[in-house]
C-alpha cells in the first residue's frame, strides 16, 4: 500500500513572508526546514520581528544555511544579544540535504525561503523552496494573468 501524503506544513504564526519569491521564481518543491537559533532571535522573532526579502540558501560541507536573512536585535536583550544578519544553520534530513545539493549543483536551481513561521509545537520553522528563476517574459505573463484574474473576478461581481 502507498504512503499517505503528509499535510501541509503546520504554520500557526507567519513571521515574515517573501511574496517577492512567488513572482521572481517558478517554484519547484517545498521543504519544511527547523532553525538553528539563540535565545534572543526567538524573543526577536516572537515579536514578529523578521526580514527574508533578500535571502537565500546554500548547501555547503553537507550542512544548509540561511544566508542574509535579518533577524533585529531584541529590544531588551543585553551583552549577549545577537548579530542580526548573521548566517542561520537550517535542520534537514541528510536525504534532504543530499537532494538539495544535486538539484542546485546539476540543475542551476536556488534555495529561496519563502516564509519563517511557528508550527503548533512553538518551534521556528523556514519553508524553503527548490526554485528556478523566471525571466522576464515570464514575469510579464504572471502580471498579464493576474491581472485579467482580478478583471473577470470584477465582471462576475457587477454582474451578479
Amino acid at each position: 500500500m502507498a504512503r499517505p501524503k503528509p499535510p501541509e506544513f503546520d504554520k500557526r504564526k507567519t513571521v515574515a513572508e517573501n511574496r517577492r519569491a512567488r513572482f521572481d521564481y517558478h517554484i519547484d518543491e517545498k521543504f519544511e526546514a527547523g532553525l538553528a537559533l539563540q535565545g534572543t532571535e526567538v524573543k526577536s522573532l516572537r515579536a514578529g520581528e523578521a526580514t527574508i526579502a533578500e535571502s537565500y540558501a546554500e548547501v555547503k560541507d553537507g550542512e544548509v544555511w540561511l544566508i542574509n536573512s535579518n533577524i533585529p536585535e531584541y529590544s531588551h536583550g543585553n551583552r549577549l544579544n545577537h548579530e542580526p544578519r548573521r548566517p542561520r544553520k537550517l535542520l534537514l534530513n541528510s536525504r534532504q540535504i543530499g537532494k538539495l545539493f544535486g538539484a542546485v549543483e546539476r540543475k542551476g536551481m536556488t534555495l529561496v525561503p519563502l516564509s519563517i513561521y511557528f508550527n503548533g509545537q512553538g518551534r521556528a520553522k523556514v519553508e524553503l523552496a527548490l526554485a528556478k528563476g523566471k525571466q522576464a517574459h515570464d514575469k510579464r505573463a504572471t502580471i498579464k494573468d493576474r491581472d485579467w484574474k482580478r478583471d473577470k473576478a470584477r465582471l462576475m461581481r457587477d454582474r451578479g
